[in-house]
């Protein structure tokens, strides 16, 4: 128990200094344009379409619970209103972040477990090169830039999936759903949503390169990294995305009805 302890307090306190170290180098040091580029087309190319799959059922079963329960209450024209809010503040961008985390963030540990194993990273520290500036920053822009994309892609497929279940499905009406858009909504949530994104995604990053960097044990000790990034990864986006939420609403004063 002490060791595991030991150990887990020693990951949080690596991921605190590489965050520092990435935040001071973002700023300090010349930006990888190229693998910038290259790190953000991979990360689109394997993130696009899940997201687009995933969105629509999100918006469907948001959407079908939320015009079951207005029609119950006698509120159907609000159902627009309460489905975008739901989609937008919530599940958008938790659907972006866990999408990063399993895809890119997998990607980015096992790329550089795999340069960990060969002896790259250490190869690079001798010739003076900081891994960190090399291949951690463009990698962790990257997914963040990504991640606030991606999540736009994920707002509008999933509001355009509970337009098609509300109105075409359930035979609700369209002039309600669109008109009730702002009854509850407000560009605050939309800000709130994209920052999520971008710190989900930054997360992300930090663990799998992280966990990359300090795997050992040869491919069984990359296989293990990975699936430790994933895991950590997810349980963390949970409980910043609850405390994110929390102080939001404590900041920012609701709409009523």
């Amino acid at each position: 128990m002490a060791v595991q302890f030991a150990s887990l307090v020693r990951g949080v306190g690596g991921m605190g200094l590489m965050t520092g170290e990435v935040v001071k180098g973002t700023f300090t040091t010349k930006f990888q344009v190229r693998e910038f580029l290259e790190q953000a087309w991979f990360i689109t190319s394997v993130t696009m379409l899940p997201a687009v799959l995933v969105s629509i059922p999100f918006g469907a079963v948001i959407s079908l619970q939320v015009g079951n329960l207005a029609g119950q209450l006698g509120a159907q024209s609000f159902a627009g209103a309460t489905a975008v809010l739901a989609v937008v503040r919530e599940a958008a961008p938790m659907a972006a972040a866990l999408i990063i985390a399993g895809a890119a963030g997998s990607a980015i540990c096992s790329d550089m477990g795999s340069r960990k194993i060969r002896e790259e990273i250490d190869a690079m520290e001798v010739l003076g090169i900081d891994p960190v500036v090399r291949l951690v920053i463009p990698r962790v822009l990257a997914c963040l830039f990504v991640s606030v994309m991606i999540n736009g892609i994920v707002i509008a497929t999933g509001i355009g999936g509970g337009y098609f279940f509300t109105v075409i499905i359930q035979g609700g009406s369209a002039g309600a759903f669109l008109s009730s858009f702002t009854a509850l909504a407000s560009l605050p949530d939309l800000y709130i949503s994209m920052v999520k994104a971008a710190l989900f995604g930054f997360l992300a990053a930090i663990i799998g390169a992280y966990n990359g960097l300090n795997a050992q044990g040869g491919p069984s000790g990359v296989g293990r990294a990975v699936n430790e990034a994933v895991i950590i990864a997810f349980m963390m986006l949970f409980v910043l995305n609850s405390i994110m939420t929390a102080v939001y609403f404590q900041i920012v004063p609701q709409d009523g009805l």
